[in-house]
This record gives C-alpha cells, sequence and structure tokens, in this order.
C-alpha cells in the first residue's frame, strides 16, 4: 500500500492492467450486481437537479424506475445508490444500437445538457473506495464480468491508475495523480523495502 495525503493505495492499481472492452462486454457493469452505481451524498443532490435534462434519454422503465422510487436509493446495506430497473440494469442506462449498456447521464453531459458527467464510483470503475475515519482506501476490485477488460489491458500494457486518471484527477485533483505517477515509478524500489 502507499498514502499519499489521507488515501492508502492498493499495489494492484500499479500493478493490474485494464481497459474498457465494451465490445466485449456489453457494458455488463451497468447491469449486474445487486445494487446500483454507489453514490456520494453529494451526488444525490446533482441527481434531483439534473433528472430534468437526463429523463430524455432514458427508457420508460428507467423513467419509471425512477419516478417510482426516486432520483436515488438506499440499498440493503444502507448504501446511497442509483435505482435498478426490476433488481437488474441502473435505472440511468440505455441500450444502443449495438446492444452496449450505457449511461444515460454521461450522454447528456457529452451532448453538453449538463456539467456533471456521471457519479464517480461508476467513472473510477474498477477503482472502488471505501471511506474510513482517518483515511481513504483506494482499491482495485477485481470482477469476473471485467475479464476481458483485464486481457485488453494486459495487451495494451495499460495500468489501472493510467487508464483512470481522468476520474483519479476529477476525484483527488492533479497535484494528487501527479504523486500517484511518481509512486508508480518508485513502486519497485518502495516494493523492496517492504
Amino acid at each position: 500500500m502507499i498514502q499519499i495525503d489521507d488515501t492508502i493505495i492498493s499495489f494492484d492499481v500499479f500493478e493490474k492492467q485494464f481497459v474498457c472492452d465494451l465490445e466485449r462486454c456489453k457494458g455488463a457493469c451497468c447491469v449486474e450486481g445487486d445494487s446500483g452505481a454507489p453514490l456520494e451524498k453529494s451526488e444525490m443532490k446533482i441527481l434531483d437537479e439534473i433528472y430534468p435534462a437526463v429523463r430524455p434519454y432514458l427508457t420508460p422503465k428507467g423513467i419509471d424506475a425512477i419516478e417510482t422510487q426516486g432520483c436515488h436509493v438506499v440499498d440493503f446495506d444502507g448504501d446511497d445508490t442509483t435505482p435498478l430497473i426490476e433488481g437488474k440494469e441502473c435505472a440511468y442506462s440505455y441500450f444502443d444500437e449495438r446492444n452496449i449498456c450505457k449511461c444515460a447521464i454521461e450522454q447528456a453531459y457529452l451532448d453538453g445538457k449538463i456539467d456533471f458527467k456521471k457519479p464517480i464510483s461508476c467513472h473510477l470503475y474498477p477503482i472502488r473506495l471505501k471511506e474510513y475515519a482517518n483515511f481513504t482506501a483506494v482499491n482495485y476490485d477485481k470482477w469476473e464480468l471485467c475479464a476481458d477488460a483485464c486481457i485488453l489491458g494486459e495487451k495494451l500494457k495499460v495500468p489501472v491508475y493510467v487508464f483512470l486518471k481522468e476520474p483519479l484527477i476529477r476525484k483527488y485533483g492533479e497535484e494528487w495523480y501527479e504523486q500517484l505517477q511518481i509512486a508508480a515509478e518508485e513502486l519497485p524500489e518502495l516494493k523492496k523495502s517492504h
């Protein structure tokens, strides 16, 4: 583990390789799982505010799920998440012409309708954050659904932290990411000393 400010970063973030392969997985991470995307407290208010702009991008079932359950829900673990459609895909998802599951929030953002790209938990995946009293754990989350992304990442030789440069900077800032890059360069020496 490496510490930068109040974050503790797993070695896997540096050593595992990953590049999403949507042609193969079809966006399964937006469909599978037992609850919606984890949300930060500030994001719940944002989802309430942007819903009218995102609504035209949603499927009828997505609209129904959100208007029945709300723009965000509390799951069985007590976590704030996006609602699901019939216990399956995220209510904010839709399927494109190639049957790839995509994010309606992100599409509204790309079309210039809103200035919020998507929940940070989605943007950061396969990194998952776990908040503790004095620090945040930054961990790589291995999920069998993403096996093709691991294969593509290894083929292209792209470490997780490089693949996730944009969302890591979005979450922690440029200076933090620069420290992460320095840590990546020093990792072989750091591991020898442990």
